[in-house]
């Protein structure tokens, strides 16, 4: 489907400008309305609106509600939550659709809105194609006695801390463990506190204070740098930091050492082998070539989605598969959420390291990230870098030298004229020397 407004992961953009306005936010509630209700087979549809802690939140929040209402459709209200829990208590309560106000990872100016199915899943592309067609409309309003109403749920926070406690095991816990917990100011700053400290580890609280404003700057998943910090000067045991919307995970041992999403699925992917085959992995063309390797090693199938959780997903449901993830920490245990679930990641990641007894230095000692290096070539707006001969020739080169120890992944950008060149190998100044020779062949290289 030709998308308009519709991105990878909902519509996104800087607040204030197309299209995060109150005006198109409201016209985008009630072109969801009018495709709920004429799908709703005779019975009001009921919506959850949740959202991160981003000062933009209550005005498009209510730009949502009003476009939603004035299309018959209720709305639940339940404040900041993560995206996640959004996508189970859209489940669990058993309503039409979920709705989450948040960027994500992004600084707090940006802001966006992203749909969940009933079932706790993203949104059918007919669904999306059917909400595009309807913001073409002219808004209007149904009829007094059909508008919609609006309820708030106060104890949706606690809901969403007992469902994450259940994907622990019963006969395990948490005592003994200090842990640091980096909320990155954002949508899991009251939630994922009390799920590590309600299961009997001493936890250790940082970007819990959202003041609108603060949401990812300097603290959560894109700077563990911070919580590796603070794992130290606390004498802790871990550390767990999230993103805006605690979808998305990254650990830090006692020693201060950061492990990212390819590190963190192998760990999750080795304890549910102790318990049974895994029938494949997904990861992304940017998971780390040692992941696919160590895994086809243990007889475990991999393959290779689009960057992006929604394709992770998209490919884990194809294969009939349940384990996924990115580099960057979205992970995806389908035998335990339908979406990827920072929380929850860390719950089974800590699983392993209870129920064997070991550090996670010694739970990924046998697998050895490859050394990355990726520089951006400057190339013309459309540039088909397969039909150049010079580069394809030199790419066909690389892995011949590579010899099946490492990597070179070419993929153009999708916001900016550039060509993005990866290669993985065995030592760093390898790595870095391939990619500024293959970035050479068609442009000058660019900040990276």
């Amino acid at each position: 489907m030709s998308r308009k407004y519709f991105g990878t992961d909902g519509v996104r953009g800087t607040v204030g400008e197309l299209p995060i306005t109150p005006e198109f936010v409201l016209r985008l509630g009630q072109a969801a309305g009018r495709v709920l209700t004429s799908t709703a087979d005779g019975h009001r549809p009921a919506v959850l609106i949740g959202k991160d802690t981003r000062i933009s939140g209550y005005m498009l929040e209510a730009a949502l509600e009003a476009g939603l209402s004035s299309a018959g459709v209720d709305v639940v209200l339940c404040g900041p939550l993560p995206t996640p829990g959004i996508a189970y208590l859209t489940r669990a309560l058993r309503l039409d659709a979920g709705i989450v106000i948040s960027a994500s990872h992004n600084p707090y100016p940006d802001n966006g809105i992203k749909f969940f199915s009933a079932h706790g899943k993203k949104l059918p592309d007919a669904v999306e194609a059917a909400i595009e067609l309807e913001l073409d409309k002219p808004l209007q309003c149904v009829s007094s006695g059909s508008l919609g109403k609006a309820r708030r749920l106060d104890d949706a926070a606690g809901r969403y801390i007992e469902f994450c406690k259940r994907t622990f095991p019963n006969d395990f816990d948490l005592k003994g463990l200090k842990i640091v917990v980096d909320s990155a100011h954002g949508a899991a700053y009251h939630v994922a506190p009390p799920v590590f400290h309600e299961l009997g580890a001493d936890v250790v609280s940082l970007g819990a204070s959202p003041n609108g404003m603060n949401i990812n700057d300097g603290v959560g998943a894109l700077h563990a740098g911070q919580l590796a910090q603070a794992v130290r000067g606390h004498g802790a045991d871990l550390g767990i930091a999230l993103d805006g919307d605690a979808d998305r995970l990254v650990m830090v041992d006692g020693e201060g050492r950061v492990y990212n999403g390819d590190e963190l699925l192998y760990v999750i992917v080795r304890e549910r082998m102790r318990h049974g085959a895994v029938q494949g992995v997904v990861g992304t063309l940017m998971t780390n070539y040692a992941l696919e390797r160590r895994l086809r090693e243990l007889g475990v199938p991999f393959a290779r989605a689009k960057v992006g959780d929604r394709y992770v997903l998209e490919m884990l449901e194809e294969k009939g598969w349940l384990f996924g993830g990115e580099t960057s920490g979205h992970l995806l245990t389908l035998d335990c959420h339908t979406t990827g679930d920072g929380i929850v990641s860390a719950l089974q990641v800590l699983t392993s390291v209870r129920r064997q007894g070991r550090t996670l230095a010694d739970l990924t000692h046998d697998l050895n990230l490859l050394p990355q290096a990726l520089v951006n070539a400057k190339v013309e707006r459309d540039f088909d870098w397969t039909t150049h001969a010079g580069l394809v020739g030199a790419v066909k080169e690389a892995e011949r030298e590579l010899n099946g120890a490492g990597r070179v992944l070419i993929r153009p950008s999708g916001t900016e004229p550039v060509l993005r060149v990866m290669v993985e190998a065995s030592e760093a100044e390898i790595a870095e020397a391939m990619a500024h020779r293959l970035a050479s062949v068609v442009g000058h290289t660019a900040a990276h």
